[in-house]
Order: C-alpha cells, then structure tokens, then sequence
C-alpha cells in the first residue's frame, strides 16, 4: 500500500513538472522545480511517525531551508480532501490536498485543536482593507471580532475559523488567503553540534549540525549556496548523492582507511588539516569535475 502511494505521489509531483527522485532512506521522495525543493516522507498512516523522527525532519528543514511533507491516506481516521493536518510541527496531508498545494490553487484549510481553521495572508490581507477604506473598527464588526483580533490577524499571529474565514471571502474573495500549505522550517534556530568534525567545521567559519538516522552526520553551512552534506563512516550510502544532486549541496566523506572513489573522501587526518573553507571547497569542486559530477 506504501510502495503504491510512493507511485502516485511521485506521478503527481511529476505532473506537476518536478524532478522526481525515489529513495529509500528517511525520505521516500524528494522533489525539485523551479520555486522549490520538497522532502516528502509517504506513510499509510501518518500517526505511526515518531516524536523524534519529526523533530529530526524539522530540523533538516531548517537547515537546508528544504520543506518537509508527509503524504498519508490517514491518521489513524482518513485525511479530509483539501485540508492541511499537522504531525509533531510537520506538515501532512492526503495525495489530493498535495496536488492543491503544488497549483496553489486554492485557499489553506487547516486541522488543529481549535477545528477547522484558514491560513491568512496577513501582509494581503491589511493590503486589501486600506485599499478598500475599512476601517479596523469596521472590519472588526464584519467579522464579529475586537479591533485587537483583526490586528493579530493582519500581523500573522492568529488564524481565522472557517466561519469568520467565509465572512472574510465576501468582502476580498480568495486573494487575502494563503494558498500554499507547504512551509519549511526556515527561521528555527538549532544548537551547532559539538563533535570534533563540527567543531573543526566550525573553526573554518562554517555553521555545523549534527544530524540522527540521516544519510549524512553533518550539514555544515558557509551560506545558502555553500552546504556540505558530511558522512562520518566507510560506507557512505548512495542516498546520499541522489539527495546532494537534488538540493544542490557538496558531499563529503570522512573515512577510516580505504576512500570510495565516487564521492569526494578524507581520512579524518586530511580533514584536520584543512585550515581555510575555501581550500576544503576546491577540494571537493575539483573531485566533481573530474569525475563530471
């Protein structure tokens, strides 16, 4: 049932004129077009994903500015069509909903504890009402709210319940709704990792983090456009180049002894003694385009 929804929702993304890649590691697919990159993690049910598992997934996503998706018939009851669920911080939804999302063609529903709610765009929506001439007060009486709620809503602070959300349609229409579902994690802050390959990261000026059941142990950054998937160990896993090429970033390994020749390895001595980013970078440039990567 899994390998079938990997199928469609790799079709789907496809169809939406996205680079596809299938892997089998933390990720089931990741996706690539021209506005974005999508890590989409495919389950049957969406409840059987860990605490742990999510805080990982969100912190990959902050890391590498990359969203993550989990696609899933149900959570424990099936996934409503057209609505935007949340597991532990990690956005999830059914097939058809991703679909919606890729065409942005319709205002976010979303799934919390307070029901059914839609996601506002608050710069639009503050945009519209001076255009329009409403005043807070005014608009706060369309809506049956205080003048400080319709403030939070404009300041992205609070969203709105489909009923006021339905009140808000009839004055604007559809324009002052977001009707992108998928956010990454940009923005979070995480503690850089304490090893002695991050810290020596670190020291050469990039930013380093530990990740946990990944096909990589480091994301080291220098800045959005220099990024160094980093593998500890003497069996890097292809799944770790399928995901380089995809999102743009370096690989690296470090190893014990015998270096693979298709992906740029040091002994972890070699690595040591690199005392300049710009040095450790060629290093790993000059690897690719000899071996045409």
């Amino acid at each position: 049932m899994q390998m079938q929804l990997v199928e469609s929702a790799s079709l789907a993304l496809l169809n939406e004129g996205c680079i596809v890649k299938t892997l089998s590691g933390p990720f089931e697919i990741i996706a690539r077009d021209s506005k974005r990159i999508l890590f989409v993690k495919v389950l049957e049910d969406a409840n059987s994903i860990s605490e742990e598992q999510a805080a990982e997934f969100r912190k990959i996503s902050s890391c590498l500015n990359v969203p993550v998706v989990i696609v899933a018939n149900k959570a424990g009851s099936k996934l409503e069509d057209g609505v935007v669920y949340e597991r532990f911080g990690i956005t999830t939804m059914n097939l058809k909903t991703l679909r919606s999302c890729l065409r942005s063609d319709a205002p976010v529903i979303m799934r919390s504890k307070a029901g059914l709610t839609a996601e506002i765009d608050p710069v639009r929506l503050r945009q519209e009402r001076l255009a329009r001439g409403i005043s807070l007060g005014r608009m706060a009486e369309y809506l049956g709210v205080s003048k400080r709620m319709v403030v939070e809503y404009e300041a992205g602070t609070s969203r709105i319940t489909l009923s006021r959300a339905e009140a808000l349609y009839s004055i604007f229409g559809d324009s002052v709704f977001r009707k992108e579902g998928i956010k990454s994690e940009a923005g979070t802050q995480y503690p850089e990792g304490r090893s002695v390959f991050a810290r020596k990261y670190s020291s050469l000026g990039f930013s380093a983090f530990e990740t946990k059941r990944m096909p990589f142990d480091l994301i080291a950054k220098r800045d959005r456009k220099r990024v160094i998937l980093t593998k500890v160990g003497d069996r890097p896993s292809p799944v770790l180049t399928g995901i380089s090429r995809l999102i743009g970033a370096f690989r690296l390994a470090i190893v014990g002894k015998d270096k693979p020749k298709d992906i740029p390895s040091l002994t972890r001595k070699e690595f040591m003694e690199f005392e300049d980013a710009k040095e450790l970078l060629k290093f790993i440039e000059d690897f690719e385009e000899e071996h045409g990567e």
